[in-house]
């Protein structure tokens, strides 16, 4: 389905047309070293990692598979409790087995954001996130679980554990010091480029209003100079609170002195509870992830969807997963499906491996992963597989701009148009290089 995308100009830090920009994100986008803007689309990996043994089967194949289905990046999940069962201890061992797989993502040319993963606190409440130790047996012991699963946050044992979180000052000294850990023990990885401190922080019993600026935030601050100390190069990927999801708007600030990647997730609420997305709500969808792109521009960050997805089994999965991407491509945002697992719901592949051909039909389309300036604008028609992609060039910038154009969907080279332009194809990137100064389009057609 096409839609008509707003045209958003995003001011340069400085002046565009010469030099780059400083630091790793300016101008409302993630840089490169080139000063390239970076649109990151991905997938989370994985949802098997939230339990013991905290990993997957999976082999370098999938992530070359990842890359030619035009991805480029990684979340990749691990949990407090894999890092830290026994409080002060840490594994060491888990930890190689994750640089392990770091490397096989930097040889599939992946970048990864590492996610410290959450779903109602962790272990003992019989989810994942925290270890046993981080909250008492006794909450444990009450805790009632309730369906859907996400209604598990309003027990009030949950609520205690998060609360003890929030205000037990030794114990966010142990989860921001288990932060430094990781990144000491992957600060060499090249393939990192940042971190996720918390999947959906929730905020216990405080009022949501001034949860983020009177606790989340100084949370966020402590556990940034953590990882800051063994990983300076690492970027600050954000979520908001978990009240995002219900329509909150984040009160989250600027974080002086540190480059930052706004992280919130999109779902559609009835699709999650029923099964299947209702066309209805698209607009809904596009109209929320604007909302996202002004207040990644209020916090001076780069804006990226950390999760979206939907059931492989629901007949409007092609529709719903397409308003993302169109809302997406509109606020100028990266995206990163839930998740490439095995086994059905929203997994990208079934039991014995095979892909869930619905699913990855409406995630692997094309789009500009590294732009030469600023990005204006993009759309694309999946009916006519017509990508159009503007950008205002930065004449400082020598790198070319960098299109994917997946083989699933074009497998005969494209068609680009680009008055002014020299197009160099690459397996599947078109390399687009221009003199002009003025807004550039490329149209990209079979």
């Amino acid at each position: 389905m096409r839609v008509a995308l707003i045209a958003l100009l995003i001011a340069a830090c400085g002046d565009n047309r010469a030099a780059p920009c400083g630091g790793r994100v300016c101008g409302g986008q993630l840089r490169d070293d080139d000063g390239r803007a970076v649109i990151l689309r991905g997938v989370n990996l994985a949802n098997a990692h939230k339990v013991a043994p905290y990993t997957d089967t999976f082999e370098p194949a999938d992530y070359a598979r990842l890359r030619t289905w035009g991805f480029t990046s990684i979340r990749y999940v691990i949990p407090w409790a894999a890092i830290e069962p026994t409080r002060g201890v840490y594994d060491d061992a888990y930890l190689d087995l994750v640089a392990t797989r770091l490397g096989w993502a930097r040889d599939a040319g992946l970048a990864v954001i590492v996610d410290m993963h959450q779903d109602v606190f962790g272990e003992g409440f019989g989810f994942d996130g925290a270890p046993r130790w981080a909250c008492d047996e006794a909450r444990y012991a009450a805790f009632v679980p309730r369906t859907p699963w996400p209604l598990s946050y309003t027990d009030p044992n949950v609520i205690a554990c998060f609360d003890h979180l929030w205000s037990d000052d030794a114990l966010q000294a142990a989860f921001a010091a288990m932060w430094r850990h990781v990144a000491q023990r992957l600060a060499d990885q090249p393939a990192v480029i940042g971190f996720d401190p918390l999947n959906e922080p929730h905020w216990g019993s405080h009022g949501i209003a001034t949860f983020e600026r009177d606790l989340l935030q100084p949370f966020y601050a402590r556990v940034i100079d953590e990882v800051h100390a063994a990983a300076p190069h690492w970027v600050a990927f954000v979520e908001p609170a978990s009240s995002r999801n219900l329509g909150f708007a984040t009160s989250l600030t600027p974080f002086p002195g540190v480059d930052v990647v706004y992280a919130p997730h999109l779902y559609d609420p009835s699709a999650e509870t029923s099964g299947m997305f209702d066309s209805g709500h698209r607009a809904d969808l596009v109209t929320n992830t604007g909302e996202y792109r002004l207040e990644a521009d209020t916090l001076g960050a780069a804006l990226w969807i950390g999760e979206y997805g939907g059931q492989g089994t629901d007949p409007n999965i092609a529709a719903y997963l397409d308003a993302v991407h169109d809302g997406a491509a509109a606020a100028l945002a990266g995206t990163t499906y839930w998740s490439y697992d095995k086994g059905g719901g929203y997994d990208l592949l079934h039991a014995d491996g095979s892909e869930v051909t619905p699913l990855v039909d409406a995630i692997v389309r094309p789009y500009p992963a590294r732009v030469a300036g600023d990005p204006v604008a993009w759309d694309y028609d999946d009916a006519a597989r017509t990508l159009r992609v503007s950008w205002l060039p930065n004449a400082a910038i020598t790198a070319p701009t960098v299109i994917i154009a997946p083989a699933r969907v074009y497998p005969t080279p494209p068609q680009v148009a680009c008055d002014g332009c020299t197009v160099e194809r690459v397996g599947d990137e078109l390399r687009v290089t221009t003199a002009r100064s003025d807004v550039v389009t490329a149209t990209v057609s079979p």
